[in-house]
């Protein structure tokens, strides 16, 4: 699912779009170089009542890597523990997911989606976000035309592809 938002960030407006594979381990096959591209963060978000979303952490991590998504200055990483309006007997608790995300050059976060209490509290992790991805010297923000120019050039790519296909075993 993708996901986008606009934020106001002084006097600049931010778009943030999100892909959200929903920590399934079916996406974690599907998903497609060509969606790594471009990418200016990382935000893993991990269940705090299901240790097992927790535990998978290290595969998406390691997935990004594959794709040179290293946490760095130049993509950074963020870490959020969602669900905290929730009681539950197993928990990761947040000492555990503090070092996982120091080890890794994260910054952690714990919230709820759901619970009103904790509406701000998303705000301020989108605009965490948005400030670390302003400090990015090498982040390249695409503009309407270059991405227009972009999407002309993948067509015509592909039509390249299809004339040559359809001329197999002739010459130029």
């Amino acid at each position: 699912m993708q996901i986008e938002r606009a934020l106001a960030f002084g006097k600049e407006l931010i778009r943030v779009q999100l892909w959200d594979t929903a920590g399934q381990e079916r996406y974690r096959q599907s998903i497609v170089a060509h969606y790594y591209r471009n990418v200016n963060a990382v935000v893993f978000v991990y269940d705090v009542t299901n240790p097992r979303s927790f535990k998978s952490l290290p595969q998406w991590i390691q997935e990004c890597r594959k794709h040179a998504l290293t946490s760095s200055s130049d993509t950074p990483h963020i870490l959020i523990g969602n669900k905290c309006d929730l009681q539950s007997a197993e928990r990761v608790k947040t000492d555990e997911a503090q070092v996982f995300a120091d080890q890794n050059d994260m910054a952690l976060f714990e919230t709820s989606a759901l619970a009103d209490s904790e509406a701000d509290h998303v705000e301020s992790i989108f605009m965490t976000l948005v400030h670390k991805l302003r400090q990015c010297k090498s982040m390249h923000v695409q503009t309407n035309e270059e991405r227009v120019e972009n999407e002309k050039k993948l067509l015509l790519k592909a039509n390249e592809a299809s004339d040559l296909e359809d001329n197999e075993g002739y010459c130029c």
